[in-house]
């Protein structure tokens, strides 16, 4: 497995010359999601490439960014252990010798849910994904959907700036007591790590209800299951367009409908989704 830190060092590896390059851009503190997003990747392409890269634009709070966890020895490790053919680990000063002054159109994509509440998170991520992919340049891109509105955006920016890869989305990893897993669960007290489950079972519950039962009442009822846990604050539930992320008021509002919701565990912002149809 080789390691760069310089973008110009990627540019000349020849082994993205040959065969179709996958790429899995992170933020490193690496988990089984992350590797599944990987083994993914090695069963479809030819060369794997993984960057970790905690990016600063897409913070809009400055101590998530401090806090945010950094493992990189432990990450390497495990991405040599999966196969992976090279790394890209620049530095905040690699990725942006300059300001990146960008504003890029999103489609309204990021004026919902996690977008009010993190103003300027998603232009950021576009301004990293695009240098990424710039660098890289590989032929196929993968993202969890745990991020939902992240990977929607991600497919909007791909098809209007008419850049040729494919973004695949891969599954949601959980935890055998079913909280999707993430990054930021290490930052959990045990409290929180504790009570984070009812999150992803109250979202099961509200999947049940569906067939007997409104929007109105499915929302009312996902949320309440989330904050009569004294541990757990709901910041958003939403029943959305899974093409335009805009909440729906009926099931046959749209073809596809998927449950998005972002909570509050002491410090730590959770988020999730399941789908409705």
């Amino acid at each position: 497995m080789q390691v760069f830190t310089k973008s110009a060092e990627i540019k000349n590896t020849p082994s993205l010359k040959k065969g179709i390059t996958g790429f899995v851009p992170t933020m490193g503190a690496l988990h089984e999601g992350h590797l599944s997003l990987v083994g993914k990747c090695r069963n479809e392409c030819d060369t794997v490439a993984v960057s970790i890269f905690v990016n600063p634009t897409q913070f809009n709070d400055k101590n998530d960014l401090k806090n945010y966890p950094r493992t990189l020895d432990a990450d390497l490790a495990l991405l040599e252990k999966a196969g992976v053919d090279l790394v890209f680990a620049p530095s905040e000063a690699e990725m942006y010798p300059e300001p990146d002054n960008r504003v890029f159109d999103l489609g309204g994509l990021d004026t919902v849910m996690e977008g009010p509440l993190r103003p300027g998170h998603f232009n950021g991520v576009a301004q990293v994904v695009t240098k990424l992919f710039s660098i890289v340049e590989p032929q196929r891109a993968y993202f969890g959907e745990k991020d939902f509105q992240q990977l929607a955006i991600i497919r909007y920016l791909v098809k209007s700036l008419d850049l040729p890869i494919e973004i695949i989305g891969c599954p949601i990893r959980r935890g055998e007591d079913g909280l999707a897993l993430s990054s930021r669960n290490v930052l959990l007290t045990p409290e929180h790590r504790a009570a984070a489950p009812q999150i992803y079972a109250a979202l099961c519950k509200g999947v049940e209800m569906m067939d007997k039962a409104s929007v109105n009442e499915v929302i009312n009822t996902v949320r309440n299951a989330i904050d009569n846990n004294p541990w757990l604050s709901t910041e958003y539930f939403e029943i959305v367009d899974t093409a335009s992320l805009r909440s729906i008021k009926q099931w046959s509002d749209a073809p596809h409908i998927q449950g998005c919701v972002a909570v509050r565990a002491g410090e730590i912002r959770l988020i999730d989704n399941i789908r409705f149809k």
